[in-house]
């Protein structure tokens, strides 16, 4: 069975942890050890794991990735998002964590974060679960 996260973006390039949503599913579904697979069903969104501690951590890759990837006059995508394809290209649009005691399988300092860099918008994400 796949479950949907729907989240709703308030600026045009946000880090959002959605760590304790995707481990709300994994409870509700009384699975103790597998995988969890987090899918962006969008092209100008991705997902990550990074540090989940320190709220720098969150601007300062939205600052690099701007830096790296600047909304530029030789982009020729007619919708203006040129940026946002490329970032969400370079950060990828799944994720696969192990699932151990029905948590996820994280570091200390790890979460798990929707990468939104077109918005703000509505956006879904695909969670599927396997295991005993």
């Amino acid at each position: 069975m796949i479950h949907y996260l729907t989240l709703k973006s308030r600026e045009k390039t946000e880090l959002i942890d959605i760590t304790a949503r995707v481990e709300e599913i994994i409870a509700a579904s009384r699975i103790n050890s597998g995988c969890c697979d987090v899918f962006v069903l969008h092209t100008t969104a991705a997902v990550t794991v990074n540090e989940g501690a320190d709220p720098a951590v969150k601007r300062d890759i939205s600052n690099c990735l701007d830096r790296m990837v600047p909304d530029a006059h030789y982009f020729t995508h007619a919708e203006g998002n040129s940026a946002a394809h490329v970032k969400a290209s370079m950060i990828g649009c799944s994720e696969r964590l192990m699932v151990d005691r029905s948590k996820l399988l994280l570091g200390t300092w790890q979460a798990l974060y929707f990468c939104e860099f077109d918005g703000p918008r509505e956006r879904r994400v695909a969670v599927k679960l396997c295991g005993e």
